[in-house]
């Protein structure tokens, strides 16, 4: 098994829009069954808790052919939950006691409140990452599989009038053939008014025709630079790519490669390895690894690329993560900066044991934004553990140095955080994100990978002469009208985009 490290968005867990939308606003983790739960009720004892291996897989209405899946009851998955936290959550002694099993009518909505409620030093939730997906959702997404139109959202204000606009077009998608593109502002949904609509009913359409359940065919309207665009997109399963956008960009001080990194999946291992093969053979000086969108995955893709990145001079024999988890869990081995490949299964997989390509480089250039979580954190974490230079341009990530081991039980997997990650020096503590070494505003009027893309040209810029010059636009005063939090991005993604993983 492997485990994750995953990364939340400013989103609470990236929900759709009818938790941003909603006049009473959002909630954490995926399940919509917490409202209905009763009141906590306190226990005349101490909880009596079961091994989790006792109860699992025993399930109320068992998946005819899963072949794990045994006849059970509701309270054995209720036991399940609450034993597996018990024993595998990272703050397992901050979780409330009291709460009882026989208080809630669905396994995820007693998961939803078994957690810390403690704060960090910004006064944020201390756990933003507790959420559940089907377990099919989830092994799907591994290999790049999502059902959707091949579009990713960025919501830049969730109160009206909102914004969203779209910030990647996955090549040969539904929406790539319908023409859309980066910088597009969505306008309705099937009809309806995204901007302005103010009513639970018309949230409900745009979350049906943005979040489609099945394939099926909804209409979406957008504008660019004021001209309207009508798109009739057919939601399928779409493949998305983990690397896009490779460049090697001449400068008079020597070549730069360039690529977008989007997720740490089972279909990254390869396509990075390949990809970095080009940029040895090219003799690169210089990298920009943006990972603006990437909210995490296999914390062993990230070791390969940090080390493919320093190569063997700095990381050999060193720690790229040390994993830390309760006094409960066998501690683990830190995990190496990986010389060879993992042998990741999906699509087309490298051959584990290949050896990775490396360029050697003592410093590099991440382009970063609030949405940059987890496994892409633990590059960064990772590389300055052995003093390679990281330098950060764009926005400060979104503080998550934690990580899961995706536990599946009667269909749902389980998302908790269960270890922290901490590099050869011993530091990990960046749960309020990581600050970037220029602050530059995403540039949405521009193709990623463009050298003129505002935060691309920041990155060039500051390698070639050590100068940040913010863009226009990047710092400016709110209006009366705005709060903070309309400023910040906010991807419409699954949480499941946002987390890290490990071997197990």
């Amino acid at each position: 098994m492997r485990s994750l490290r995953f990364s939340t968005l400013a989103v609470p867990f990236a929900l759709p829009l009818i938790l941003l939308l909603s006049a009473c606003g959002g909630g954490g983790g995926s399940s919509s069954d917490s409202a209905a739960v009763a009141p906590p009720v306190t226990p005349t004892g101490p909880t009596a808790l079961v091994a989790s291996s006792t109860v699992a897989n025993r399930c109320e209405a068992p998946r005819s052919g899963s072949g794990i899946d045994k006849p059970g009851t509701l309270l054995d998955e209720l036991t399940w939950v609450r034993s597996w936290i018990d024993e595998t959550y990272l703050w397992y002694r901050e979780v409330p006691t009291t709460y009882l099993p026989q208080s809630f009518a669905t396994p995820k909505a007693y998961f939803d409140v078994l957690k810390t409620t403690a704060t960090t030093a910004s006064g944020k939730p201390k756990d933003q990452f507790h959420f559940t997906y089907t377990t099919a959702e989830w092994e799907a997404s591994l290999n790049g599989v999502e059902l959707g139109y091949g579009m990713l959202l960025a919501l830049t204000r969730t109160t009206p009038p909102r914004k969203a606009v779209i910030s990647i077009v996955e090549p040969g998608s539904p929406a790539d053939v319908a023409g859309l593109r980066r910088g597009d502002e969505l306008q309705t949904v099937d009809g309806t008014d995204f901007v302005n609509a103010p009513d639970a009913a018309s949230v409900k359409i745009i979350n049906a025709g943005l979040f489609p359940a099945a394939q099926g065919r909804h209409t979406l309207a957008f504008s660019r630079n004021g001209a309207p665009i009508s798109a009739n997109l057919q939601a399928v399963e779409v493949s998305t790519s983990a690397v896009q956008n490779e460049r090697i960009i001449d400068t008079p001080t020597g070549k730069v490669g360039y690529l977008t990194f989007n997720t740490h999946n089972n279909v990254a291992e390869r396509q990075l390895v390949e990809t970095m093969r080009r940029f040895q053979a090219a003799g690169i000086s210089d990298l920009v690894l943006d990972v603006r969108y990437n909210g995490g995955g296999y914390l062993d893709v990230a070791s390969e690329l940090a080390y493919m990145i320093a190569g063997p001079q700095v990381t050999t024999g060193k720690t790229f993560e040390q994993v830390l988890a309760n006094d409960k869990t066998r501690p683990e081995a830190p995990v190496p900066f990986h010389t060879q490949s993992q042998g990741f299964g999906g699509p087309n997989p490298l051959p584990k044991g290949t050896s990775l390509p490396s360029l050697g480089l003592k410093r590099v250039t991440l382009l970063t934004t609030g949405s940059t979580c987890s496994a892409s954190e633990a590059i960064i974490n990772g590389l300055r553990g052995v003093d390679v230079q990281v330098n950060l341009i764009g926005g400060t990530t979104c503080g998550k140095p934690y990580g899961f081991y995706p536990t599946p039980n009667c269909g749902t997997t389980y998302f908790a955080v269960q270890f922290q990650g901490v590099n050869a020096k011993g530091f990990g503590d960046f749960a309020d994100g990581m600050a970037p070494t220029c602050e530059v505003t995403d540039d949405y009027q521009h193709p990623l990978g463009d050298a003129a893309e505002g935060m691309l040209a920041a990155a060039l810029r500051y390698r070639s002469s050590g100068s940040c010059i913010p863009v226009t636009g990047a710092t400016r005063l709110l209006s009366s009208m705005e709060s903070p939090a309309d400023t910040a991005t906010r991807l419409l993604r699954p949480a499941y985009k946002e987390i890290a993983v490990l071997k197990r």
